[in-house]
């Protein structure tokens, strides 16, 4: 890699916000038109646009570079350097009026992501980070919460309904609060230290390509359910899962979703 991690990071904070503009053209209008795609998710033209304008910048920045979207495809390349893109990280709810959306921007290597973004347009606000050189909220490091006990956590999910009853009976049981501040909005809490923790049974890779640097580079934890630390950034869509925390409170997480 010839590019210096921090310059990546400038650029695709860039890139993110500069996008996450372009959807705000969308936000909250009426005739918003929505469709729905092949695997039940909906599309808008903010999300078209916006993957759209990211791709022209890499096609002159970065030509030598390989680029996995939501809405145009692609694949990860192992032997380049890949950016992974989600142009509006919950368009359900964008589509609705609700402002919690995002632009997502992962760049990976070889070994998996090394550069995460979280953009959120209506904040103009954005959580990066690189791998070996922190986590960062608007120019200033963030850190996760120091929340040990999970009575005592918030944890977020973006919906309910991808829950297994033992779950939600599970988390109850625990104390902990429960609220649907959900898609990247939730990883964003998380790895600002507002939220504790955050799970997402269903997911597919542009949804999570930016979370496993952002959350290890802010002092947390990122597997999936089953634990494990990594996923398959080419893997096809809703087939991964997510879990976010400050590591404090990961593994008693764990233990209440594995009992099924």
């Amino acid at each position: 890699m010839t590019e210096r991690l921090e310059d990546l990071l400038a650029e695709a904070c860039d890139l993110a916000e500069q996008a996450g503009s372009l959807t705000l053209g969308w936000f909250g209008q009426s005739g918003l038109k929505v469709e729905s795609k092949t695997d039940g998710s909906e599309v808008t033209d903010a999300d078209r646009a916006a993957e759209r304008f990211i791709r022209e910048q890499l096609d002159v920045r970065h030509p030598d570079h390989a680029v996995r979207g939501e809405e145009e495809g692609g694949v990860v390349d192992t032997d380049k350097l890949t950016w992974i893109i989600d142009p509006i990280d919950g368009t359900r709810g964008f589509a609705r009026g609700v402002p919690l959306f995002s632009t997502l921007l992962a760049v990976a290597d070889s070994s998996g992501p090394i550069i995460g973004v979280i953009h959120i347009p209506v904040l103009q606000s954005t959580i990066a980070a690189g791998r070996g050189i922190g986590c960062w909220r608007d120019g200033k490091r963030t850190y996760v919460s120091k929340t040990s006990a999970l009575q005592e956590a918030l944890v977020n999910t973006s919906a309910y309904d991808t829950f297994a009853d033992s779950w939600l009976v599970g988390l109850k049981h625990s104390g902990a609060m429960m609220r649907t501040w959900g898609d990247a909005f939730g990883y964003y809490l998380v790895a600002a230290g507002q939220a504790d923790a955050m799970i997402d049974p269903v997911c597919s890779p542009w949804d999570l390509a930016p979370m496993p640097v952002i959350l290890g580079e802010a002092g947390g934890q990122f597997t999936d359910l089953a634990g494990k630390s990594s996923f398959d950034l080419n893997a096809t869509p809703d087939s991964i899962s997510g879990i976010a925390s400050n590591g404090l409170i990961h593994d008693d997480l764990l233990e209440i979703l594995a009992k099924t």
